[in-house]
């Protein structure tokens, strides 16, 4: 389904740009806009050829790693997916692992104390993660953290191949904010998994057998839960991977969600092409990665009956 899937994201995100008004051209011409320019342009970008024709041809291209020149400042799309990239990776990786050490183990333990105190709160941290906006609360953060309490950057990125220290100093922050709303996800699938399965007979029959609690949870329950929960952390990770827009403009961190605003803004079709091409192959592959850990999770889809 990864090649179907492909083409029709390209000639959906080929074809909608060109029905958003203006014309970007008019922004590369100059403030005299001369006409003899613009129809230059126009040649050089092959966009005076019909539709389909524009979009065979960077097809083609893309085929061959080439995205195009950046239409506001010619540097090649490909330099600029391949700068901002590593970043929200970094603050993907980041936030992925806040939100599996908050909402895995406080999904399991709300699920075995069902209806007790611990159940109540968690499920009261989970509510506040997703309510609380990423922005107000990234704010609220770098006023008491870092100006208050002087303990972590206020802002800025360095890159890890720089300063391993600071770099991620610096994404702390930005990674919990986004981790809270992702960990109440998780808590809530983990917890609605956990219940499932802990009503299981084949549970029963491992406690009857006078196995530890510990075990009977972590071995028996959770291994068979973890299906729904896959699935979920696969495609909340795509959707990192698409950039965090609000969290990247608080933190002034310049990563995909940056780039691909201003491209919109500014009209620069070639990025918005090359970065929303980028997202889906992310999105693919990061459901081909669920796929894969289905069969090893569950032995049952390694041998089909």
């Amino acid at each position: 389904m990864a090649i179907p899937t492909l083409f029709l994201v390209s000639l959906i995100v080929f074809g909608l740009q060109k029905l958003l008004p203006g014309d970007p051209l008019l922004t590369m011409a100059g403030e005299e806009r001369d006409p003899a320019v613009i129809e230059f342009l126009r040649e050089k970008y092959r966009l005076n050829d019909p539709f389909y024709m524009q979009y065979l041809y960077w097809v083609r291209d893309v085929l061959t790693g080439d995205f195009g020149n950046s239409l506001r400042t010619g540097v090649p799309v490909a330099t600029l997916i391949a700068q901002k990239l590593p970043v929200t990776i970094q603050l993907a990786v980041m936030a992925m692992i806040f939100a599996l050490l908050i909402g895995i183990p406080t999904g399991i333990m709300s699920a075995v104390k069902k209806g007790k105190a611990p159940d109540y709160a968690a499920n009261a941290i989970a509510l506040s993660g997703v309510s609380i906006p990423n922005f107000w609360l990234g704010i609220i953060l770098i006023m008491i953290v870092s100006v208050r309490w002087r303990l972590l950057p206020a802002s800025g990125y360095v890159p890890l191949t720089e300063d391993p220290i600071q770099s991620l100093r610096t994404m702390l922050m930005p990674s919990f904010v986004l981790a809270t709303a992702l960990g109440a996800y998780l808590m809530r699938h983990t917890r609605s998994a956990m219940l499932g399965v802990l009503s299981s007979d084949y549970i029963r029959t491992a406690r009857a057998k006078g196995l530890m609690p510990r075990v009977v949870v972590l071995k028996h329950a959770l291994r068979n839960a973890l299906m729904p929960i896959v699935t979920l952390t696969t495609l909340l990770f795509g959707e990192l991977l698409a950039g965090a827009v609000l969290t990247e403009q608080v933190f002034t961190i310049p990563g995909f969600g940056k780039l691909i605003v201003d491209a919109v803004f500014t009209r620069d079709y070639a990025v918005v092409q090359g970065v929303v091409l980028c997202t889906a192959v992310g999105f693919i592959i990061m459901n081909l990665l669920a796929d894969i850990l289905y069969i090893l999770i569950n032995p049952r889809l390694r041998h089909p009956q």
